[in-house]
This record gives C-alpha cells, structure tokens and sequence, in this order.
C-alpha cells in the first residue's frame, strides 16, 4: 500500500539523518580525549585501514563517493544507491594477512537499505619456540569486525548513512604460552555523505569520518590505543559518455583527499578511473593510484568488474609496493548475487 511505502521511506531517512547529526555533534570530543596520542604508531587496530573489495583496490580506495555494494567498507551513504538487495562476498589476500567478508544487503529505492556485515582478517600463525629453538606452542591473531549499516535519500540527490561497528583483536596460543589469549575490543561509527549538487551535471560529491570511537584497548588503559579515525573528501566526474548501438559507454573520474582525524597535515591523494559499457549488463574497467601518508599503499593499481543477470564478479591487484603492504599484493576479488 502506498501510504505504509512512504511512511517507511521518511522514517528510515529521518532515523539516518538524526544519528548524523546527533554523531557528528559528539564526534570531536570523542575523537579528542584527554591523553590520546596523535602519533600514528600509537594507532590501534589497523587493520580497519586495509583495502576491503575488488572495486576499491581497483580504484586506489578512491570509493568515497561510489555509489556500491563495496560502500558498507567506505562511506554507507553509497548505499542508499542500490537498486536491488544483495549478498556480496569479498576475498583479499594481503601481504599482511588474509581477509575475508561478507554483507547481506536489503535495498529499495523508496525506503532506503540497510545492511549487516562481518569480516574476518587473519594474520596467521607462528610456532612458539624458546632459546634453543624448541617449539612450545603456537601462536595466532585473529581481528574481527562486524557492522550494521543503514543508508538513505535524505533529500534528493542527497544521501545519508552511518555504520555501527564492533571491532575485536584475538591474540591466542596454544602450548606453552606465558601469555595465554589477550582480546581487545571497541566499538567506532562512520559517518558518510553524498551530493549531486546539479540535476543536469554529472558531479557527485562526497565526505566520510571513518572509525570514530573509543580507544582501542587490550588489557588495561595504560595499553589502550586511538582507532585510526580519517576524514575522506571526494568528488566524482563522469568525463564522457556515448551510446553506440544503445548501449552507453561511459568514464567516471575520481579524485579524493584523505587524512587522519586527530593528526591533520599529512594527507594521501587518491585518483581513480572507472571505464564502464553495457546497461543492466555492464563490464568494468578500474585503474587508480594513491599518494601519502596515512599508513596507507602508495602506487597503482588496476581492476575488472562484469555485472550479468544477477551476478557480479570483479577481480583487481595493487602494484604497490610501499605503506602497509611492503610486498606486492596478491589478487583481490569479489562475488555478489543480486535478488
């Protein structure tokens, strides 16, 4: 019925938009406590700095203003432009560690989508051996994530949307171990916005606060650290578009900034290009390069994206060899299903 229809669309953008509000008032004192040190070593769980989808490894990370599925990891308001609802895994092995998620989005135009979403990154495990090189037990860190996601048009060509986060570090050992298990925890929120300010030209804006919360601590405040809280700035620009046998062929332009909340004054500088043909049916071709220091990978990277029916794949590698990831990077890839 239409009038439930409607009722919904506005409470669900009504909820988005008051959290906004509501976070960023708090988000500068929560982000600004007393003792936090803004060195970046001093940073906690930085794992979440990780590049997470085969769209934003393909692009550099420059998805701040994307419109996708991959935007639960990146700025939620790109959610709100999904037309169908969707499970979408993601499978990235890094030099680091492995990392692996998944999100089952429930998207409609009218009322906006919401989303829950889990990964799982594991930085393996290592024998323990004492001085004379017998082994005592093993050891493995396990860092979790789970996310709730709600996303909506707050006004036209005007999306909203906020991530919940539940963020967990899981030292274990077995054997010998005089340390036993050590867990840390913390809770963080991302707050994210997208614009279209004209109708009639192709340029969306975007803003993103990731990973706002409390220190990020292991066993007692004296070991707790900051969450590596950014701010992302972003504006998209499709450069052309034709249709050749009604079928458009278009290129989308991004260029982003990116620093940290708490220690502003040294960003990265990130450029992504989006080659996209078909309709429904589309093939995607990404490449990006990023520049900085924010604890991130500097340098290229490139990536392919097929959407058909209801399925889509996409694949891409970083060719970085700085930052985090001080090797090159393996594959990344991704599968949805669209239903």
């Amino acid at each position: 019925m239409p009038v439930p229809e409607r009722s919904s669309r506005f409470s669900l953008a009504g909820l988005v938009a008051l959290l906004l509000t509501l976070w960023v008032g708090g988000a500068a004192p929560l982000s600004a406590q007393s003792g936090v040190d803004p060195a970046p070593a001093d940073e906690g769980a930085l794992f979440l700095l990780l590049p997470v989808g085969s769209q934003a490894v393909g692009l550099a990370r420059a998805m701040t203003v994307m419109a996708s599925s991959e935007a639960v990891f990146w700025n939620p308001a790109g959610l709100a432009g999904l037309s169908a609802s969707q499970v979408v895994l993601h499978r990235g092995d890094h030099v680091v560690g492995d990392a692996t998620s998944i999100s089952a989005l429930v998207a409609s135009p009218e009322r906006g989508t919401l989303g829950v979403s889990y990964q799982l990154f594991d930085a393996g495990s290592q024998a323990l051996t004492d001085d004379q090189g017998n082994t005592l037990g093993s050891i493995s860190v396990r860092n979790h994530q789970a996310l709730l996601s709600a996303a909506a048009l707050v006004l036209p060509r005007f999306a909203a949307g906020m991530n919940v986060k539940y963020v967990v570090f899981d030292f274990s050992c077995r054997g010998q171990c005089p340390e036993g298990r050590v867990r840390g925890s913390s809770y963080a929120v991302d707050l994210g916005l997208q614009l279209q300010p004209f109708e009639s030209v192709p340029l969306r804006l975007g803003i993103l606060a990731a990973h706002l919360g409390p220190r990020f601590q292991i066993e007692n405040a004296e070991q707790a650290d900051p969450l590596p809280s950014r701010i992302r700035l972003a504006g998209s620009y499709e450069a052309f578009q034709r249709t050749i046998e009604d079928e458009p062929i278009g290129l989308e332009v991004i260029v982003e900034v990116e620093d940290r909340l708490r220690d502003l004054g040294s960003p990265a500088y990130l450029l992504g290009l989006q080659l996209y043909a078909g309709g429904d049916d589309r093939i995607f071709v990404r490449t990006g390069y990023s520049l900085g220091d924010t604890d991130q990978v500097d340098g290229a990277a490139v990536g392919f994206g097929l959407r058909y029916e209801r399925v889509e794949i996409g694949i891409a590698r970083s060719l970085a060899r700085q930052g985090i990831a001080s090797q090159q990077e393996p594959m990344h890839v991704t599968l949805g299903f669209r239903f």
